[in-house]
């Protein structure tokens, strides 16, 4: 135990609180987006993960509370964390978005595009503020949103588009499951 005081002691010392908190931060990021959208088994997991990477940044952090490097270490690492974390989450793209399309001139040919790349697409006529348009909307696993929106993009550069991620859904030919 002594040589891990002695590391934390030292010059490295403000690094590695840094790193660590930059660990810890980005745990809990993950941690809470997870948890947000429902997943029950992993983020104890990550919680656990968190705390004790947490415990010995902190408790290294609260020995040195007189050196300045030490204590801009733990600050700087919680901001970067958060950043990373936000970053981890983003690129792990977990769960499902609704894709809502309003086109005025393209929403056949906007379904039909994401149709051909698999997506299940609802599309109904609408009336909007400048007349009639089309409204075009899919669930689709958040991986596959800039792909979806791609078409969109190709098809309406002017559609209006929103996307949302949806906490339950039940059924539909994306989550089917065999009625007993």
């Amino acid at each position: 135990m002594m040589t891990l005081e002695l590391m934390f002691g030292s010059a490295w010392g403000p690094l590695l609180i840094f790193a660590l908190r930059i660990v810890d931060v980005g745990l809990a990021t993950v941690r809470m987006l997870l948890s947000v959208r429902g997943y029950k088994r992993l983020v104890p997991l990550i919680g656990f993960f968190e705390v004790l990477v947490w415990i010995t940044a902190v408790g290294n952090a609260v020995k040195f509370l007189d050196s300045p490097p030490h204590l801009l270490g733990y600050a700087a690492g919680f901001a970067a964390g958060a950043a990373v974390g936000l970053w981890i989450e983003e690129k792990l793209a977990l769960g499902v978005s609704a894709l809502r399309v309003m086109s005025a001139h393209g929403g056949v040919e906007i379904a039909s595009a994401l149709r051909e790349r698999g997506f299940g697409v609802t599309e109904f006529p609408a009336y909007g503020k400048d007349g009639r348009m089309e409204v075009v909307y899919a669930v689709l696993r958040r991986r596959h949103l800039p792909l979806a929106l791609a078409q969109v993009n190709a098809w309406d550069p002017d559609a209006f588009v929103t996307v949302e991620e949806p906490r339950t859904i039940h059924r539909g030919w994306m989550f089917d499951y065999r009625r007993k």
